[in-house]
C-alpha cells in the first residue's frame, strides 16, 4: 500500500460544465481534497494530466474529443502513479471491461453519494480498487459465466455487417464470398454465442464486448 497524501489533488474530466462545477463544489468542501483542474474531453484530460500530474483523475467515459477509455490509457502510460476513477452514467459490461482493461482503479456511477465518492478517491490513492455495488455485481457475474469462444476476425466482419441490416447475399458480395459461406459463418457464430438467430447474435455479441456498437 502506498502512503496517502495529506491532500489529494484531483483532475475532474467531464464534458458538461454543470457536472464539473457540481463535483468541484462537492469535493472542495472536504479538506482532504484539492481540485487541481478540469478538462472537458479526453484529449484535454491528457494535456491537463501532463501539466498537473494529479493523484486522481475523475474520468467521464463518453465525451466528444476523445473518450475516457483512450484518455485513461494515455494518461497512465505517462503517469503510472496517477489513479483514474471512472465516474459515469453508463454501466454496460462493455464499458466496464474496457475501462478496467485500460487500467482504471475504479468505476463509479454518477448517483454515487458524496461520502462514497470521497472514500473512493482516498481508497484509490492507497492503491485499492473501488467499484459501485452494481458494477461489482456485473463483474462477478461475468467472471462466473462460462467464457464464450472468441469470434474470428472474419466472423466479426460478418456479424458487424449483419448488425447494419445487410442480407446474407449482400454480405457475401461485400466480402467477396459466397452466400453459403456467409451462412456457414453465421452458424458458427450462433454456436459460439449460444443463440439461434441473427438479432440475438448481434445483441449478445455487443453485450459481451465482441462488437462495437
Amino acid at each position: 500500500m502506498e502512503r496517502e497524501p495529506d491532500v489529494v489533488r484531483v483532475l475532474i474530466v467531464d464534458d458538461h460544465p454543470v457536472v464539473r462545477e457540481g463535483l468541484r463544489g462537492m469535493l472542495e468542501a472536504d479538506p482532504r481534497v484539492n481540485v487541481a483542474g478540469e478538462a472537458a474531453s479526453g484529449d484535454e484530460a491528457v494535456v491537463r494530466a501532463r501539466e498537473l500530474v494529479p493523484d486522481v483523475v475523475l474520468m467521464d467515459l463518453r465525451m466528444p474529443g476523445g473518450d475516457g477509455v483512450s484518455a485513461t490509457t494515455r494518461i497512465l502510460a505517462e503517469h503510472p502513479r496517477t489513479r483514474v476513477v471512472v465516474l459515469t452514467t453508463y454501466e454496460t459490461d462493455r464499458d466496464i471491461v474496457r475501462a478496467v482493461e485500460a487500467g482504471a482503479a475504479g468505476y463509479l456511477l454518477k448517483d454515487t453519494s458524496r461520502t462514497d465518492l470521497l472514500n473512493a478517491i482516498t481508497a484509490a490513492v492507497r492503491g485499492e480498487t473501488v467499484l459501485s455495488p452494481s458494477v461489482a455485481a456485473k463483474l462477478v457475474t461475468r467472471m462466473r459465466a462460462p467464457a464464450a469462444e472468441s469470434l474470428t476476425p472474419r466472423e466479426r466482419q460478418v456479424l458487424s455487417l449483419v448488425a447494419t441490416g445487410l442480407t446474407n447475399a449482400e454480405i457475401g458480395r461485400r466480402l467477396y464470398i459466397s452466400e453459403t459461406t456467409v451462412k456457414t459463418h453465421l452458424l458458427r457464430i450462433f454456436g459460439k454465442l449460444g443463440v439461434s438467430d441473427r438479432t440475438a447474435a448481434v445483441t449478445t455479441a455487443m453485450a459481451r464486448g465482441l462488437l462495437d456498437g
